[in-house]
């Protein structure tokens, strides 16, 4: 984690000089990593659930292999992801062979996931799902404004992909959805719903919850009256510290608190 994050955090924070700030841990075993990660990305469909970001067989979240990077975690599909444990848990190749796991997954998640961990080495987890207002606004076409400090993360630092041929299918449009993404944080896929990435599943995780509630304040917003938006240097500023990857990652452990605290089962 670079310096100036950390001050940025400090800065943000009381009595940050005396006790330790809350990081990302650091492994020197990759099965215990693995391990972690996959636990984690069990707890990001039970916030999912927890969110209502659950429809039918839609959605999907993968974090990339820490041993075989070409290679991604994913859900069995048909599970509700209030039920998946780490242990359910798929690793696909990008072929869309089936490296590690016992059940079948969603070619949704193939097409859409193996395209944006192949285009984006940066990119550590990836999370998909067809909620509310997601979808919502993913029909106007248009990204989300800087209208508050939290939608200020998002801002030139999304994109919309405008093209919908209906069940993504085919790899191909998993390359145009990627490159859609570009190099951002996020992307509406229009008629469709909402897409993020991370620097770790927290971070991917914790930045869907926060896009949809964007989504869903300025529906409200726009609804209510004209809107006034944040000037252009302090939405900059603002996403500075709002995108950064040790804020993004800490914007899940609160989440990650409640449903540890509701039910563990996910860690098996």
């Amino acid at each position: 984690m670079s310096a100036s994050i950390q001050e940025q955090v400090k800065n943000m924070t009381i009595g940050s000089d005396k006790f330790q700030l809350m990081m990302p841990p650091q492994f020197d075993d990759l099965m215990a990593q693995r391990q972690y990660e996959k636990q984690r990305l069990a707890a990001g469909f039970r916030i999912f659930a927890m969110h209502g970001f659950d429809e039918g067989l839609a959605g999907h979240i993968t974090v990339r292999d820490c041993i075989e990077p070409d290679t991604f975690w994913v859900n069995p599909v048909g599970m509700h992801f209030s039920q998946i444990k780490a242990s359910d848990l798929v690793r696909l190749d990008h072929d869309g062979n089936i490296v590690e796991g016992n059940s079948v997954v969603n070619n949704a998640a193939f097409a859409i996931h193996s395209r944006v961990h192949h285009a984006r080495p940066d990119v550590k987890a990836v999370a998909h799902a067809h909620t509310t207002y997601g979808r919502a606004f993913s029909s106007l076409g248009q990204t989300l404004k800087p209208i508050s400090q939290d939608s200020c993360a998002f801002y030139h630092n999304h994109s919309v992909f405008d093209v919908f041929t209906g069940v993504v299918a085919e790899a191909d449009e998993g390359d145009m959805i990627a490159e859609a993404l570009s190099d951002n944080m996020a992307v509406i896929l229009q008629n469709h719903g909402l897409l993020t990435v991370g620097s770790s599943v927290d971070a991917a995780v914790a930045n869907f919850a926060m896009m949809e509630s964007c989504c869903h304040s300025q529906l409200l917003a726009q609804a209510a009256g004209d809107l006034t938006l944040i000037g252009h240097d302090i939405a900059i500023k603002t996403r500075q510290v709002n995108a950064s990857d040790l804020v993004t990652w800490g914007n899940f452990q609160p989440l990650y608190q409640v449903v540890l605290a509701q039910d563990s089962s996910f860690l098996d």
